[in-house]
């Protein structure tokens, strides 16, 4: 099994990241984005523009049909879901590979029920500082894949082989990971304490860099993710914890998560994937969540009056 042709859903700035990346790589002819006509149109007319330098992306009709995917990549809003499994529908074959680069621990189980578990590597991108404001792109650290699969799964280990030859022939940074529920939940322990933070103070990761009330908001949120997650038999700990918040020091201070990014455009975010989830959670096992359910209501609270 070998990934000849990787098609992208979702021209957002891990779209644009990677698609830049496999489009050196592999060449124009073997990397595609499918999209709906108005998302083509825009492209278009407006074009897209990665650290100051133009992109030449292969941008094809999601009502193409019979010319499935060798690897196809979901590269959106959680929020933005649904839509992009409607734009991959004619792409997936009983081959193809499915990686999912969306934040939270759903879309996987999501984007499987309607084309197949069986399809699915379980993927977390981190450590990437990109930022896209329109139709520009600028990062400097492009950060790792992280993929496996889980510990029942044997029956997919050539699809994971094939995707782990994909990296090392193109050089994409990638951790093979032993125990991939447990970096999902890592990654989304990460999320609910930096992204929301960030959008609360309506600042950059530099806001939480330093000592004060945001960088103390973004661990306590953090801490109940390792409360449920321990409930859900995922032993998240403070030493994950540690880790992570030395990862986000690492990044551009001046950059920021995409969910301020949705604050600046007055976009809704993805704050039920995110504190919404851990509310749910915490209410299924019997686990205080206050902070996030204040998080929860101010986020809902800046949203209404977008």
């Amino acid at each position: 099994m070998a990934i000849n042709k990787v098609t992208i859903v979702g021209m957002g700035a891990l779209g644009v990241l990677f698609g830049d990346f496999f489009t050196r790589k592999l060449g124009k002819s073997n990397v595609e984005f499918v999209a709906d006509e108005a998302r083509i149109d825009k492209y278009k007319k407006e074009g897209v523009i990665c650290n100051g330098i133009p992109c030449d992306f292969t941008v094809v009709s999601e009502d193409e049909t019979n010319k499935p995917a060798d690897l196809l990549i979901f590269a959106v809003k959680a929020n933005s879901l649904n839509s992009a499994i409607k734009s991959a529908r004619n792409k997936v074959s009983q081959d193809t590979i499915i990686l999912s680069l969306i934040n939270g621990i759903s879309s996987e189980e999501i984007i499987g029920q309607v084309f197949g578990m069986d399809k699915i590597i379980y993927c977390v991108a981190q450590g990437m500082d990109a930022v896209k404001i329109g139709n520009v792109l600028t990062y400097k650290n492009m950060g790792q894949l992280c993929i496996g699969i889980m510990e029942h799964e044997s029956n997919k280990t050539d699809k994971l082989q094939a995707v782990v030859d994909l990296f090392q022939n193109t050089g994409l940074p990638y951790t093979l990971e032993a125990d991939i529920k447990h970096r999902l939940w890592s990654k989304f322990m990460l999320n609910v304490g930096l992204n929301q933070s960030v959008m609360i103070y309506e600042g950059t990761y530099g806001t939480v860099q330093q000592p004060g009330e945001a960088r103390d908001l973004m661990k306590a949120a953090m801490r109940e993710v390792i409360l449920i997650a321990e409930k859900e038999n995922v032993p998240v700990t403070e030493k994950d914890l540690d880790e992570y918040v030395s990862l986000v020091d690492t990044l551009n201070p001046n950059g920021m998560p995409s969910m301020r990014q949705d604050g600046l455009a007055r976009r809704k975010s993805e704050v039920e994937f995110f504190s919404g989830t851990v509310l749910k959670l915490g209410k299924k096992h019997g686990v205080p969540t206050p902070v996030n359910q204040k998080i929860y209501d101010r986020i809902l609270s800046m949203e209404s009056e977008y």
